[in-house]
């Protein structure tokens, strides 16, 4: 096997996140223009919801099917085939000429982005050392903040460009044929390469990321260890009574990420600007800034990451969101009011510190725990499972957000998110898991 440096392999291993990433960015700036079409739909809220949320539909399906399949196939063969569908979603998205057909097509990359969410974050923690795992994990979020900003400086440069919202969105086969490129020469996991009795590919590895012998040797009989203790496990032992405590920490911390609101503000910062008084051109170039700044933000929290507790990063990132929400919440209730023009300016603020708190603590931390917390057994099963919840209640959220502002007003709905970030410390404070 080639040598390959431990750089480019958590880098391409991680490249799944800027998938994920510059479809959550772009359809951002997308739907300013998106909007602009002669499509005859009955209501554009419910339909830029369901552009949104088809990549959310899909993901779940991704998520789902992933799990099993990873420990059987493995992670590497699984990452070339997710690149390959999500290089075919997002040239359907960028061809598309009707609402219909880039549904359809936002579902095909909505299971491949579903897919390296389930991948990513195991195949990542496999394939780090214990006292840097925690950190190699969060490049995962660096990765989405990664793809992100590029999203962003394309929305903003693609603005006057005729048929710019179909090269936003086809744009998103680069970083696929990257993955596809780059994935072809990762190594498999070590832990799945150990469960398929190649205990030598595994030494091999190990040895790519590991300059001590005897860590690696460590690493080999804890690996065996639990080889030989646990066998295959299905739904029977993930929902068992053992594996239990885990579940539901899982199934928590999926939920209470996405009813924070953070995907949906990302998904639809730029109408939220707009709606404060900001012009279509300012919302975009406004929206690079900030992901400048959560790029920087993730990346801190990827060195302090095996430093700190994690139960305390998400108390103290949920404080953060839950009060920068209602901040937030104010200044766009005070800029509905020509006469207060400085709340559009507080709005904008809050927004970016509410955005920079989930990237230093519940964007990375919730991958890392789940990625890291299921028994070998049923780990690429608990994965699968505690990203196909995190997808599906990002769904349920982002599809219902438009025709809830529409209902509430602007502003208002995010005092109900704020009030999930305080209820979320109650969660993660609890000791039974």
């Amino acid at each position: 096997m080639r040598k390959l440096s431990p750089t480019f392999i958590y880098f391409f291993g991680a490249l799944g996140g800027l998938l994920f990433g510059y479809d959550t960015g772009v359809i951002s700036g997308a739907l300013l223009f998106i909007e602009k079409e002669s499509w005859q739909v009955s209501s554009w809220a419910w339909m830029e919801g369901w552009i949104t949320a088809a990549v959310l539909m899909g993901a779940v399906i991704g998520a789902v099917v992933i799990g099993p399949m990873s420990d059987r196939f493995g992670r590497k063969r699984l990452l070339l085939l997710s690149a390959v569908i999500f290089f075919v979603g997002a040239l359907g998205s960028g061809l598309s000429n009707s609402a219909e057909l880039l549904i359809i097509s936002r579902v095909i990359l909505g299971m491949a982005v579903g897919s390296a969410s389930a991948l990513v974050p195991t195949y990542l923690s496999e394939l780090s050392p214990a006292k840097i795992r925690g950190g190699v994990s969060t490049m995962f979020q660096l990765m989405i903040m990664t793809g992100i900003l590029l999203a962003y400086i394309s929305n903003y440069a693609l603005k006057g460009v005729s048929g710019n919202w179909h090269w936003m969105l086809g744009l998103a086969t680069v970083p696929a044929a990257l993955l596809f490129i780059g994935g072809l020469f990762l190594p498999e996991s070590p832990r799945f390469l150990v469960r398929h009795d190649n205990e030598a590919g595994a030494r091999e590895i190990l040895g790519m990321i590991n300059d001590d012998p005897n860590s690696i040797e460590a690493e080999i009989s804890d690996i065996q260890l639990m080889a030989k203790e646990e066998k295959q496990g299905g739904l029977q032992e993930l929902f068992g009574q053992m594996s239990r405590p885990v579940l539901i920490m899982a199934i928590g911390l999926a939920i209470f990420q996405q009813v924070m609101g953070c995907n949906t503000v990302l998904y639809f910062a730029p109408s939220i600007f707009v709606a404060v008084g900001f012009g279509a051109s300012a919302a975009l170039l406004a929206h690079i800034g900030i992901g400048i700044f959560n790029v920087i933000v993730t990346y801190i929290a990827m060195r302090v990451m095996d430093k700190v507790n994690r139960r305390w990063m998400l108390n103290f990132g949920a404080w953060g969101m839950g009060i920068s929400l209602v901040l937030m919440s104010v200044g766009m209730i005070l800029a509905e009011n020509a006469h207060i023009g400085f709340g559009k300016y507080l709005a904008v603020i809050a927004l970016t510190v509410y955005i920079a708190f989930f990237s230093a603590t519940w964007g990375p931390v919730m991958w890392v725990m789940i990625g890291e917390s299921f028994p070998l057994k049923i780990r690429g099963l608990g994965n699968s499972f505690g990203a196909a919840v995190n997808w599906a209640a990002n769904w349920v959220v982002s599809l219902t957000f438009l025709p809830l502002l529409s209902f509430f007003g602007t502003g208002k709905i995010f005092l109900i998110y704020a009030a999930c970030c305080f209820l979320s410390i109650w969660f993660t404070s609890k000791k039974s898991y």
